[in-house]
């Protein structure tokens, strides 16, 4: 027989039997007390706080729920500081969750309101049932940019009633539940009074975007300075790649200007998503370049690929449309990584250690942008375990953004500010350098020139019976024309006049030599076709690839002309072209020969020797001084002729020079000049 189980003692008073049922009334009563006691007191309000403590949620979507009357005693308290709706929804992922918070008020307050900032893609805001937001479309689901923050007024006849039902009706794509905290979180609606959530709201998006401005306004001054440096220096393709890099970059600053206070449809983000594709493409080609990397076919390929997988995951954020599928989002995000933190850094410290070291300034951002990378993608790997996931999201916030007064610190734009203040100061130096060269180079210039002068004809010995002109205007400081007028045997005269193919300082070399060429061959021979033999002999092998044109005349005191050609423009005879056989400039071939012709110059005839820059002179629309006008002027002035041709748009060097055979010989016991002049 089994014994009598005894009762407690607390039995032995009848009354005491009474004890439970009033403990679980109570409990009940607490617990219903429990359930009214969520929501927020604003009553003593005096700054402005996140609603963070008190919601209730539930997954579902009616519009009842937006309604203050609606009996919400069933639904899931939620904190939005420390709760994570993955723990609350851990079989599900509803898309449409609505959040109800009671805000307990003073019927006699004021102004007050709410400051949304951020919640998800497509959301809205209800007070009393009121719509005080809405962003996108919930319900079909259509997606807006969220960033905007955003005052929302709450009406003051809403108050008067001592209390307010804020609702909110959210929209969790795929890409939301992917992350830390889908939904509403702390942070993403404050309530306070209006004028100082204005301030609260300005002073955040000062303080969170300071530095991104700054980053901005450095970056389109890079990227006008890039682009005029690239105007005048084609050869550093490097300045092309930094102006490419930051002006594909210029829609998302733009926008990115917009966002911070208003909402749009991501279809525009999308619009410069396109547009900021070769970001990375151009990023890896910039630094290669500053570096004197070739970039080959495989870094190439890699790149492109790397382009298009992270081009993926934004893409996706940016419509919503993340699976949720986490390992994927780390595999395509990998290549990236791998390219940022190996290979590139690789690629950069190879060159610094040749002796690059004003590059190796580059690698301090980048290594700066490394570190950003690399906890985004340990977040990205800790997110694939529950249970490390909201220890990862404290930790990556925790050193990727930090905190100094007003302002937010972000690793990324640190190192993106960085970056374009190094490129400025290694073009700085660069600059710097150059100009020292360009000094030393004007001074070599200017050196050049005094010489040119000199040896060019200033003022010669005239020979009776002959009237000479000339007029010689380089394009540049130095130029390539040459010519000299001798008098050689009994009243003789002996023109050569040439131009060396180029301009400026390589030029100016050639003429040089060629000058001081004449003035040898002319004390063993003053035949024209023996001159241009023998000066062709000594350019041969020092024109580097080069070639001068020349034309050689002999004038007797008896008129007769002996003109010999090497490739230079006929002469024009009283406004006529004179036919010369042709042959090939000088330093092209050894041994050339070459054939003169005989003419006669009547006393009152004139001869006029011209170079190239007179017919090859070009207006704005392209079109050529031409032969036929250059016969036409050949009978005015000299400097008529020169003037004609620079004012219709010089091109190359001007040389003009005019011979005529005077109708009596002058005779005098003073010594006679020609005119000759040199311009500037």
């Amino acid at each position: 027989m089994i014994p009598p189980v005894p009762r407690p003692a607390i039995y032995k008073f009848k009354w005491a039997r009474w004890i439970p049922a009033l403990i679980l009334c109570l409990g009940l009563s607490c617990s219903g007390g429990c359930a009214q006691a969520q929501g927020f007191d604003a009553t003593g309000l005096r700054q402005p706080t996140d609603l963070a403590a008190g919601w209730l949620i539930h997954a579902g979507d009616d519009p009842a729920y937006a309604r203050p009357e609606f009996d919400d005693s069933h639904w899931t308290p939620f904190n939005a500081q420390t709760e994570d709706l993955h723990d609350l929804f851990p079989q599900g992922r509803p898309e449409v969750v609505w959040y109800r918070l009671r805000v307990k008020v003073a019927p006699n307050q004021t102004g007050l309101a709410l400051l949304e900032n951020n919640i998800e893609l497509a959301f809205e805001v209800y007070c009393n049932g009121v719509k005080l937001l809405q962003v996108g479309e919930v319900a079909p689901f259509v997606p807006h940019d969220p960033i905007a923050k955003l005052l929302l007024p709450i009406p003051d006849n809403q108050i008067r009633s001592g209390s307010v039902v804020i609702a909110v009706r959210v929209h969790i794509s795929a890409s939301g539940w992917a992350g830390q905290y889908p939904g509403l979180w702390s942070g993403n609606l404050t309530v306070g009074q209006e004028s100082a959530l204005q301030e609260h709201m300005w002073l955040l998006i000062i303080g969170g975007n300071a530095l991104i401005w700054l980053r901005d306004l450095v970056r389109l001054a890079m990227c006008i300075g890039a682009w005029l440096l690239f105007l005048t220096q084609r050869e550093r393709d490097e300045y092309l790649w930094l102006f490419l890099l930051v002006l594909c970059e210029i829609p998302n600053m733009l926008i990115g200007l917009f966002e911070l206070t208003h909402t749009f449809p991501i279809s525009w983000s999308r619009a410069c998503l396109i547009v900021s594709l070769p970001y990375c493409y151009f990023f890896v080609r910039m630094y290669c370049s500053f570096v004197g990397h070739r970039v080959g076919w495989k870094l190439q390929i890699y790149t492109a690929g790397v382009t298009l997988a992270y081009a993926y995951l934004y893409f996706a954020d940016l419509i919503g449309a993340r699976s949720g599928n986490g390992l994927l989002d780390l595999i395509a995000y990998t290549p990236f990584v791998v390219l940022m933190v190996v290979i590139l850094p690789a690629v950069m410290l190879r060159h610094v250690g040749r002796g690059k070291y004003l590059q190796g300034l580059l690698l301090i951002p980048l290594f700066l942008a490394d570190l950003g990378f690399i906890l985004e993608w340990l977040y990205e790997v800790g997110s694939q375990i529950p249970a490390l996931r909201a220890k990862v999201f404290r930790l990556y916030f925790s050193i990727a953004s930090i905190q100094a007064g007003p302002f937010t610190l972000r690793v990324i734009p640190v190192a993106e500010t960085l970056e374009m203040l190094s490129l400025a100061l290694i073009i700085l130096i660069r600059s710097n350098h150059i100009s020292r060269q360009h000094a030393l180079l004007d001074a070599e210039i200017a050196n050049a020139r005094e010489i040119q002068q000199v040896i060019l004809p200033g003022a010669v010995e005239t020979v009776p019976g002959f009237r000479i002109e000339s007029v010689y205007e380089p394009a540049q400081q130095v130029g390539g024309d040459f010519f000299q007028i001798l008098p050689v045997g009994d009243n003789c005269l002996l023109l050569v006049i040439g131009d060396v193919a180029g301009k400026g300082l390589p030029a100016a070399m050639l003429v040089s030599v060629l000058v001081g060429a004449i003035r040898t061959v002319v004390q063993y021979s003053h035949v024209p076709t023996e001159v241009l033999a023998q000066l062709n002999e000594r350019m041969i092998g020092r024109t580097h690839g080069g070639f001068s044109t020349a034309l050689a005349a002999l004038f007797d005191a008896n008129g007769s002309v002996t003109i010999a050609n090497a490739g230079h423009l006929p002469p024009y005879l009283d406004g006529r072209e004179v036919e010369i056989p042709g042959a090939l400039p000088l330093g092209i071939v050894s041994s050339a020969s070459y054939q003169a012709v005989q003419l006669c110059l009547e006393p009152g005839s004139r001869f006029t020797f011209y170079s190239d820059g007179v017919i090859e002179a070009q207006n704005k629309e392209g079109e050529l001084f031409g032969f036929e006008r250059g016969r036409q002027i050949s009978i005015r002035p000299v400097a008529a002729i020169v003037e004609a041709a620079r004012q219709f748009g010089q091109q190359d060097d001007i040389t003009v020079v005019s011979i005529e055979r005077l109708a009596t010989i002058e005779t005098s016991s003073a010594p006679q000049t020609a005119s000759i002049l040199v311009r500037a």
